[in-house]
């Protein structure tokens, strides 16, 4: 018997011997597809990069294509057309100071902003509909004044003296 056992453990320790280098030859090809793997990626990663930049400069060409076509068409957003444009944006949505961010008054255009805010919050009590109705009133004022004024006296007045309320 004692034989037998013998057999049995110089299998075994065969059948280790050839799983181990089974294991051993299967971790060398494992590791020649992670550095196939790796590499492969780091190409994907650089084409990736590459495209990108393309495609960010492709964007700023196209970007800088739009911007000249559009001054083209319109011409530079100043004088005439931004009197007009202030002007009609203070009638309409004069309450939400939209003509005040027009012109580049922010700090106004933000105080007649949170006004018409506060103003719907509050208009199940009366005093709701009178500040919306109050700001509406500034909105259509301003706006008319915009709309009666010369270029001139539109631009000397509120872009070159920046006078921020009526």
């Amino acid at each position: 018997m004692s034989e037998e056992h013998k057999d049995l453990g110089d299998k075994a320790e065969d059948a280790f011997d050839a799983a181990k280098d089974k294991a051993s030859e299967l971790g060398g090809k494992a590791g020649e597809k992670f550095e196939e793997a790796k590499e492969a990626t780091k190409e994907f990663a650089e084409d990736a990069k590459e495209a990108a930049s393309d495609f960010a400069d492709d964007a700023k060409k196209t970007a800088n294509e739009f911007t000249e076509s559009a001054k083209e068409a319109f011409g530079e957003v100043g004088g005439e057309n931004k009197r007009i444009l202030a002007g009609i944006l203070a009638i309409v949505l004069g309450s939400l100071g939209v003509h005040k961010f027009i012109l580049g008054y922010k700090k106004e255009g933000i105080i007649l902003l949170v006004a018409t805010i506060i103003g719907y919050a509050t208009m199940c009590f009366v005093i709701g509909s009178f500040i919306v109705m109050a700001t509406a009133i500034v909105g259509l004022i301003e706006g008319i004044m915009y709309l009666t004024k010369t270029d001139e006296e539109f631009y000397n007045t509120y872009q070159v003296g920046r006078k921020p309320w009526f």
